[in-house]
Formats: structure tokens, sequence, C-alpha cells
């Protein structure tokens, strides 16, 4: 998986694991439990980014770093330290700082991809490269296996096996982790000045629901109980808004037991949030702020700039159009609502689409997947979706067979959804009634009727707009990357 042959890391390995043993003979540490670090190699950089050529400063510091460079050369030797920020600093150990048996010492010891401590004084070498005079130094953690090429791209199958040699050689790879920190740092802070609480929701479920997916099935030996991972949090930040927590959001781990592609990953990070007295209206614009404000905060700009260069403007108010007006314009035919079964299935035939789940609305959101889908440019929310593939979204206030629902499309995937929610318990029991049937046909996705859920409704829950967003595909937008760069550990066969 690295640029090296099995045969050539195991006899590198052997020999590695014999200057280990060389430290351990001497009485050194191989993995000490501290070193005596003064400074870090950012802040060092940051003091001193006027020094000239071959200055000294008089300041004696202590850093660490993992050696990603190194050359040896008589009385003088290099080493290039490279902190987990990708900061570096070059170390240069001569015989006149250290003298003759520590020179011996780091020639015989030292290897490309040990963690060094270093202390000496902060000069510039004749080139004019900031470098530690080097008076001490010390194996901080031996490394036993070689790093691959650092001046070759690794492949993609060793980028999401070995992040960890992914965030050692590449500075693509380090900026993502800061730019997904800085984008959920971002939301929270978005949702806290809107006087929103973030809530933790049961990851472990003695019920799946709150979305149609194929979950996954785990047993609890301590109840003798099959379990749910969670596909999404739903149901229960709803009993809370019952409780009086009128503006909740949980950023959480969620798992499908579905397929994996460029935009799918069985185990991803979702935002839901709950708001009281708001609909699909507020909500979208909610996300819009979510979204504008975390593209700042990663770039400075509401244009986010991808890791190709590309400029993808995310600034201004996004559109938002109709599900069955934009289908039918599209198609050049009308579809509405009652258009009947046997017009969509001859539809759909023509066009060779294959639907999984062949109900109404499925055949609906298909043909506009088809027609309509990949000519979405710029953040587009689409509205007012079929009702029988919405089953916890309220009914349109004014239009007939659709509900209140958008999903909000960016880069032609979808990015976030929201709603108008359902707060009526008897038409949600029917809601979760008509999911059971399908659920019995052979659906996996379909829901289970949810007994405490609907006690919790019938205790009265507010008007309430609902959202939930991929955080992993919030990235997507961001960066331009796909899904599974976007997270730092994905799942791999």
């Amino acid at each position: 998986m690295t640029d090296t042959t099995a045969d050539d890391t195991n006899e590198q390995r052997e020999v590695r694991l014999a200057k280990r043993a060389r430290l351990l003979e001497r009485g050194e540490q191989a993995y000490p439990v501290a070193v005596p670090v003064t400074d870090t190699i950012a802040a060092v950089r940051e003091r001193h980014a006027d020094l000239g050529v071959d200055e000294s400063t008089g300041e004696v510091v202590g850093l660490a770093g993992r050696i990603v460079h190194l050359r040896n050369t008589g009385k003088l030797c290099f080493a290039a330290l490279q902190a987990g920020d990708g900061s570096r600093i070059q170390a240069m150990v001569s015989l006149d700082r250290v003298g003759e048996e520590s020179l011996a010492d780091w020639k015989a010891v030292v290897d490309l991809g040990d963690q060094l401590f270093v202390s000496g004084e902060v000069v510039t070498s004749r080139r004019g490269e900031l470098s530690i005079l080097v008076a001490e130094w010390r194996i901080a953690a031996k490394a036993l296996l070689p790093l691959p090429n650092l001046h070759a791209e690794l492949s993609e199958e060793t980028r999401v096996r070995n992040r960890y040699l992914d965030l050692i050689a590449r500075p693509a790879a380090r900026s993502m982790v800061l730019t997904r920190a800085k984008a959920v740092a971002s939301l929270r802070s978005t949702f806290a000045d809107r006087g929103y609480i973030e809530l933790e929701t049961p990851m472990l479920q003695t019920q799946h629901g709150g979305a149609s997916a194929r979950p996954f099935v785990t047993h609890s030996n301590a109840f003798d109980t099959d379990l749910f991972l969670r596909i999404a949090p739903e149901l229960f930040l709803k009993r809370a808004v019952v409780g009086g927590l009128e503006r909740v959001f949980e950023i959480n781990r969620n798992f499908r037991n579905e397929g994996a592609d460029s935009t799918h990953s069985p185990e991803f990070t979702m935002l839901e949030s709950y708001e009281a007295y708001s609909d699909y209206n507020g909500i979208a614009d909610l996300v819009q702020a979510l979204i504008q404000n975390a593209a700042v905060a990663v770039g400075g700009s509401t244009t986010a700039t991808w890791t190709d260069g590309t400029a993808f403007d995310l600034g201004g108010d996004w559109d938002r159009i109709s599900m069955y007006p934009s289908l039918s314009e599209a198609a050049g035919v009308e579809i509405t609502p009652e258009t009947p079964m046997d017009e969509l299935v001859a539809l759909a035939d023509r066009l060779e689409i294959e639907v999984a789940h062949p109900i109404r609305g499925k055949y609906v959101e298909e043909l506009w997947e088809h027609f309509v889908k990949s000519g979405l440019e710029r953040p587009t929310f689409v509205m007012d979706f079929p009702v029988d593939t919405s089953p916890l979204v309220r009914e349109h206030r004014s239009i007939p067979g659709v509900v209140e629902k958008f999903d909000l499309y960016v880069r032609g995937f979808e990015l976030a959804t929201g709603y108008s929610e359902l707060i009526d318990p008897v038409v949600q029991r029917q809601r979760f009634v008509d999911q059971a049937v399908l659920a019995a046909g052979g659906d996996p996705e379909a829901m289970r009727i949810d007994e405490e859920f609907l006690r919790a409704l019938e205790f009265a829950m507010p008007p309430t707009g609902g959202l939930g967003m991929g955080i992993d595909r919030l990235l997507m937008a961001l960066t331009g990357e796909g899904v599974r760069e976007t997270i730092l550990f994905p799942l791999v066969k």
C-alpha cells in the first residue's frame, strides 16, 4: 500500500527493530513518556519569519516533529521536522555542536519517519532556511515502518485505507480536517445565535425510524433483544420539542445499511434540527444561512473555492422550484398529484427508468431526477414532494396530494432536506399503518409503527419546521471533493 514492496518493507522493519534494540541496550528510550518541548514549529516560524541568510537569534528552543527528510553528510547532518499541522523546520546536527559520539549515534539510529526531539538555537542556514542548530537530540518515537515516497502522489486506496499516511504526506488531507472542523463550529455558532440548544439522542434504538432506510441490526446481551443502529434522530428530537425544548439540533452519526458510492457512505454524520412555530419556508431560510456562514468560516467568502480551483457561488438567495411544475415543464407533459399510475409507469418504461419501490410518488421522484436534476447549476430548493414518499411530513396547506417538504440540491446532489412537520397524531398513525403495509409487502426501507412516538404526539407537539443535512455532503459542496475524502476514516472493505 506504500511505494515499497512487501519484501523491502519487511527488510526495513528488521533494520529499524535492530536500531530500537540498540537504543534500549544503551539504556535509552525508543518511546519516552515525554520530551521537554518548549515551543511549536509554527510559532517559531512565525516569530522568525523575517530572518535573513546565515543569521543567529540567540534563542534556544525545544521542538519535536516527524522526520520527513534526512540527509547525512560527514560532519553535518540535516533533517526536516514536520509538525502535525504540516509546518516544517530544519534541524542541523553538526560535529562541533553535539560531539563525535552523538553524531555517530545520529547516523546509526535515526531514520526517516521517526518522531524526533531537538533542542538548540534558532538560526538560518547559508541558504536562508530557518533551522535549529542542534545541541541535544533524542528519539521521541521510533518508526518501525518506512514512510511512503513523500514526493509521489499517494493512490486513493492508500489514502483512504491509511489515512494517517495521507495526513503525513498530503497537505490537502490535513486541510480537509481543518475545513470540516471550521464548518461544524460555524454550524454550532449559527444555531447558538438563533437560540437553539444541542442535544444527544440514542444511537441504539429498539425501533428504527425517522427516515426510509434499511437499518443495521445488532443484539444487546444485557437486554437479550435486537437493537437497531440509528438511521435518524428525528423521532427523539421531536419528543424533545413536545417536552418544551422548542429549538433543538443534533450533529450525530447515522447508519444506513445501503450502498456506498461517491455521495453515499453506510456511516455518515447528519445534522438534524427542529424549530417550533416555523415551517419549511423558514427552514429553507435557516439552511441557506447555515451553509453560507460555513462557507465564510472556511474560506472567507460565500464563493467556495474547491480543491481543483473551481469557484462555486453559494451567495445570494437560492432559487425555489416546485417538483410537479418543474417536472411537467421539463418532460413536456403535465404531471400532477392526480396523474394516473399507469401513465407514470408508461413514461418511466419508455425512458427505461427502473423504480425500486413502485408507488406513485417514487415514479414522480425518479422522473423528476431524470428530467430536472442534472440541469440544476446553482443551489436550488426543490419544494412540494409526493405525500406517499414522505410519511412524517405535513400535507401542503393549499395543494392536495403533496407535502410541505424541500430537498436542497447543490452540485447536482441532495445536500439537505426540510419539512413542515406532521404533528397530528391521528394522521401520523395512519401514515405509519400505510408504511407497515409496505414493510409487510417486503419493502426493507419502510417504517414501523412507533407507539411511543405516537403517544408523545398525543401530548401536543407545536407547529414545527425540521431540517436534515449531511455534514459529509456539506464538505463536498465546500471543497468539491468526493464523500470518501471528506470523511477522516471512511468505511472500506
